[in-house]
């Protein structure tokens, strides 16, 4: 440490979210979600000395109170912000049982080019990806921030597994130029359902294998109230300050997997933003010299808490075990 903070790069799309038939409601609850999550959990579990920088476009109609939010969690430093003139992006979601549920993408964000996020990331000591909306970026960017950014990189890989129809609905699709996407990050996160539509056929696993290599190095997969289990290179170091630096000549051979299950018994709540609290928390604690399978036990135990929780605001309070009253503007 040179006295200066260190600074987590944290891309992703602020959502203002509609929920319909939570808690056996008639109304729907509206609420900010989206990277609002991981932004909360980040703040609760990234070591002393690191400072948050969201690199977030908000469109704006919605850029005042996203800018409040965000201000609102400590720890993040609001610079990252672009306002653009499209309207802020909106999900409605509707939940079909306690894990599955249909979304619907209005709003019109555009994604970030190169030479937009260049200057953002170069400011960063470690970048934390999440693909909220799954037009953060298109792959030939993801590509150019592999080449350009020499710092560790962690991506939820989630909304690629995402096609929309022409009504804005969100639908499950097999990802194209996965092994592409997922050679452009040092370590790749997905749920349990997208890990299974990886590649569209074959073994998932043994495929999650054959694209370990000097590039990617890490693969983990939520579980849902199972817990996690991940995928690595032979060569894995927790360090993620490491993952950049050794091997880069190298061809890694073999994996090594596991499992880390929950130690406490399933919360019933919403489990809305339990993904992006796991995967946020994980690579927090990889920063803060934990090893993975510790980094994973802490994240099933925040994830846990997530889903006591509604929505994003006043989260990183109650993932701290503090009283979670929310006095922002909603």
């Amino acid at each position: 440490m040179t006295g200066q903070p260190l600074t987590l790069g944290v891309i992703g799309t602020l959502v203002w979210d509609r929920i319909f038939e939570r808690d056996g409601r008639s109304e729907p609850v509206e609420e900010w979600g989206g990277i609002g999550y991981a932004l909360g959990a980040l703040s609760t579990s990234i070591p002393d000395g690191w400072r948050l920088l969201p690199i977030l476009k908000l469109g704006r109609d919605l850029a005042e109170k996203g800018r409040r939010f965000v201000r609102g969690i400590p720890g993040v430093d609001d610079s990252g912000i672009v306002v653009v003139p499209e309207a802020n992006n909106r999900v409605d979601l509707r939940y079909q049982d306690e894990s599955r549920r249909q979304e619907r993408l209005s709003g019109g964000v555009p994604p970030w080019t190169w030479p937009e996020l260049a200057p953002f990331v170069d400011l960063c000591d470690a970048l934390y990806v999440n693909f909220i909306s799954g037009f953060e970026m298109e792959l030939q960017t993801a590509q150019a921030l592999r080449v350009g950014y020499r710092g560790p990189t962690y991506a939820d890989l989630h909304s690629l597994f995402l096609h929309m129809t022409r009504h804005g609905e969100r639908v499950p699709r097999s990802l194209e130029a996965w092994e592409a996407w997922l050679r452009c990050f040092d370590a790749v996160q997905m749920n349990e359902d997208e890990f299974e539509l990886l590649g569209a056929q074959g073994d998932s696993w043994a495929l999650a294998a054959g694209a370990l290599g000097s590039d990617l190095r890490l693969i983990t997969v939520t579980l849902g109230d199972r817990g996690a289990a991940y995928v690595s290179s032979s060569d894995f170091e927790d360090d993620p300050g490491r993952w950049r630096r050794s091997g880069a000549l190298t061809v890694s051979t073999g994996a090594r997997s596991g499992r880390v299950a929950p130690h406490e018994a399933p919360r019933v709540g919403d489990p809305t933003g339990c993904g992006d609290v796991w995967g946020a928390t994980t690579f927090a604690r990889l920063l803060g010299g934990d090893d993975l399978e510790t980094a994973m036990t802490r994240a099933n135990r925040m994830a846990g808490r997530n889903v006591e929780h509604r929505g994003a605001r006043g989260l990183f309070r109650h993932l701290a075990g503090r009283l979670s009253h929310v006095e922002e503007d909603a």
